[in-house]
């Protein structure tokens, strides 16, 4: 692969922060999403989930890079409510499954552990693309990754087209009819509402774009 990059444990744990902090500035925005469709509490259960998270995160950052991940998504199992735990959690835990034992990650395995993710989601979720969920904002982000590495692109502007797959997959959510979640119980009422599952999953795709742009710009 063209300019082949290393990612560290640093990359992954500074990941991690930086979208507790996306998350509590995004959390009013998230819940606004949620209220017409949802039980208006999306943006509250994510921002505790990370709160949860980043009082977790001093005792495990000791160990490798999958062990972290399971253990995020561990904390967010029992810490956000509703379908949201299952479904966040289940993505870090097999996110954490795809490089078990590592401490420093190629692009392979970061497109392994994407790609593990959201195979979980879709596992826990029984969900597919259209169905108006996160999946319609993680699916086409590790697609686009992983076809635009294979053409040995350079790999941040690898993950500026994953974000930008992914920001298209949110969008594409706003003119859907919901088939799973709380929002499918609203049924035509979905539709013309962008899915806050799917804006939650953007910003945690392009928290990680910036977070690993900003630690490697000067290397």
């Amino acid at each position: 692969m063209k300019n082949e990059m290393t990612i560290t444990k640093g990359d992954i744990i500074e990941w991690l922060k930086t979208t507790a902090v996306v998350l509590k500035e995004n959390g009013q925005y998230l819940t606004d999403l949620d209220s017409p469709i949802g039980d208006a509490d999306h943006g509250i259960n994510m921002n505790r989930g990370f709160k949860k998270v980043m009082s977790k995160l001093p005792q495990v950052e000791d160990n490798d890079i999958g062990t972290i991940l399971k253990a995020v998504g561990m904390t967010l199992i029992t810490s956000v409510g509703g379908a949201g735990g299952p479904l966040y959690g289940t993505f870090y835990v097999d996110a954490g499954k795809a490089v078990a034992g590592k401490i420093k990650l190629s692009t392979n395995d970061l497109i392994a552990l994407l790609n593990s993710g959201l195979k979980g989601v879709v596992r826990i979720g029984r969900t597919n693309l259209g169905d108006k969920t996160m999946v319609d904002a993680i699916h086409p982000a590790v697609e686009v990754l992983s076809k635009t590495l294979a053409n040995n692109n350079n790999v941040i502007k690898a993950l500026h087209c994953m974000t930008d797959a992914a920001y298209k997959g949110m969008k594409d959510t706003i003119p859907m009819l919901a088939k799973k979640g709380r929002a499918s119980y609203v049924g035509e009422r979905s539709i013309g509402h962008q899915d806050p599952g799917a804006t939650s999953s953007y910003l945690i795709l392009k928290t990680l774009l910036e977070t690993i742009e900003s630690r490697h710009k000067s290397k």
